[in-house]
């Protein structure tokens, strides 16, 4: 008695007859004898796997937590199902060596530097492992770099000093500036004493301002 299986576009189904791969069924309708006949479906859309929290040393010894993500896919559904139990689980681990030789070939100045330094490369580690197994791996990047708590504290004192050191430059310019403008107006002033005069009239004739006259300012003595 003949049975049929739907194939969707997304998958791959292999046929097994008496244990042995037979082939492997395309998107569609396909019959099948079930009394000798194993299928196995295989999902060819792409994933998206996250190694999170690794706690690893860097060249100089420092302890950091990093976050790794892997986008891959399955390009031989054969391949897959029979190279390993768990070919996920291989992925997995095969991630974690690739992050692990990264970080501890970088010191943390130079991780916290260039956070895209830590993603170099593990695409290449990650896929020349996997793809005896049908995977192809496309994206391999660092999500996350933690650093201890002593160590952030630190890193964000450093930060607040910096931030400080700024503001205490830019209030130092501003003042040099008003005292380079105060100089300048008191020596051009000195050089033509009318602009006084001209600017005490201006002042004088604004709403709100008293003018007090000192008679020891005018030249009769």
């Amino acid at each position: 008695m003949a049975a049929h299986v739907t194939v969707m576009e997304w998958q791959r189904v292999l046929m097994y007859v008496d244990g042995r791969l037979q082939r492997v069924l395309e998107p569609g309708r396909h019959r099948y004898r079930p009394r000798r006949t194993q299928l196995v479906t295989v999902d060819l859309r792409p994933r998206l796997l996250t190694v999170p929290g690794q706690e690893l040393i860097t060249a100089d010894g420092v302890t950091v937590r990093v976050t790794v993500t892997a986008q891959w896919k399955v390009t031989d559904p054969a391949a897959y199902t029979a190279a390993a139990t768990s070919p996920d689980q291989f992925l997995y681990a095969t991630v974690q060596d690739a992050i692990r030789q990264r970080v501890a070939g970088l010191s943390l100045e130079a991780a916290l530097a260039d956070r895209a330094a830590l993603s170099e490369g593990l695409t290449g580690l990650v896929q020349a492992e996997a793809s005896g197994f049908g995977i192809e791996v496309s994206d391999v990047r660092v999500r996350d770099l933690m650093l201890p708590g002593e160590l952030r504290r630190a890193a964000m004192d450093v930060v607040i000093a910096r931030e400080r050191g700024k503001a205490a430059l830019e209030e130092a310019r501003a003042e040099a500036a008003a005292l380079r403008s105060l100089a300048n107006t008191a020596r051009l002033l000195e050089e033509h004493p009318a602009l006084l005069r001209l600017r005490t009239l201006q002042v004088a004739a604004e709403r709100q301002t008293t003018l007090v006259l000192d008679p020891r300012a005018d030249g009769g003595g």
